[in-house]
């Protein structure tokens, strides 16, 4: 699987979604992570292992606890693409705009 796509398809569930949005306030640990969700804090867990495959978030240890933060070079990446892409599609629009109008 490419980055993007492990990127696209760890961000393609809410709950993830969630999580980078409450990581977003900085680093927490799973378990104050599961409690606005009201999911496990094994479900959340293993959702923030999808994240740490795609290189969304990364483990950091503080004492014995497990505190997870953002790694937004990826995500960063993967919105350069998009735009990127979006940027492609407009001069092809453009074409064919340009096509109809003049034929």
């Amino acid at each position: 699987m490419s980055s993007r796509t492990e990127v696209f398809a760890a961000l393609g569930d809410e709950n993830r979604e969630h999580l980078l949005l409450s990581l977003a306030d900085g680093p927490a640990s799973a378990t104050s992570l599961a409690g606005p969700l009201g999911i496990s804090r094994q479900a959340v867990d293993k959702h923030l292992r999808v994240l740490e495959r795609a290189g969304l978030v990364h483990a950091l240890r503080a004492g014995r606890e497990m505190r997870w933060d953002l790694s937004p070079q990826r995500l960063a990446e993967t919105a350069r693409w998009l735009e990127s892409l979006a940027a492609t599609w407009d001069r092809r629009l453009d074409a064919v705009k340009r096509a109809a109008e003049n034929p």
